[in-house]
C-alpha cells in the first residue's frame, strides 16, 4: 500500500519534532486549525522535508537560519530542540548563526544565539542519561 501525503508528513514530523511535540499539536487541534494543519503536515512535511535533494541536518540549518533572519523566535527554538532529531550538533547551529550574522544582520544573530543557548542547556539538563546527544 502507497503511504499517502498526510501518512507520509507525519512520519517525518515525528521523526523530526518528536512524538511528544505532535502529539501535543494534534491534541490540541480544533475545528479553526484541523484542515491547517493538514495543510501543513501535507505540504511542509511530505512535500517539502520529504523532498530528495538535502539531507535532515542540512534542512534543519536552513530552517534556523532562515526562522533567525525572520525573526520567528517561538519556532526557532521549537526547531533548535527538533535539530537534535535530525543529527545536527551545537557547532552546525553555530555556524548557521555566523552566517544569520552576516546575512541578516547581528542584531538577529545575537538574538538567536541567546535562545539556542537557553534551548541546548534546557535540553542538556533533560537529558536521560546515556543518551546522545
Amino acid at each position: 500500500m502507497t503511504e499517502t501525503p498526510y501518512e507520509k508528513g507525519m512520519t517525518i514530523r515525528r521523526s523530526v519534532l518528536g512524538d511528544a511535540h505532535v502529539d501535543r499539536a494534534e491534541a490540541s487541534k480544533t475545528a479553526l486549525d484541523t484542515d491547517f494543519q493538514r495543510y501543513i503536515t501535507e505540504s511542509v512535511w511530505a512535500s517539502l522535508w520529504g523532498r530528495p535533494g538535502l539531507d535532515r541536518p542540512t534542512r534543519s540549518m536552513l530552517t534556523l537560519a532562515i526562522l533567525a533572519s525572520l525573526g520567528h523566535w517561538e519556532e526557532f527554538a521549537m526547531h533548535v530542540r527538533a535539530s537534535r532529531n535530525t543529527g545536527c550538533t551545537p557547532a552546525m547551529i553555530e555556524e548557521a548563526l555566523f552566517h544569520v550574522a552576516v546575512y541578516a544582520g547581528v542584531p538577529a544573530a545575537n538574538r538567536a544565539f541567546a535562545i539556542a543557548k537557553e534551548t541546548l542547556a534546557g535540553l542538556e539538563a533533560n537529558k536521560p542519561e546515556g543518551k546522545c546527544p
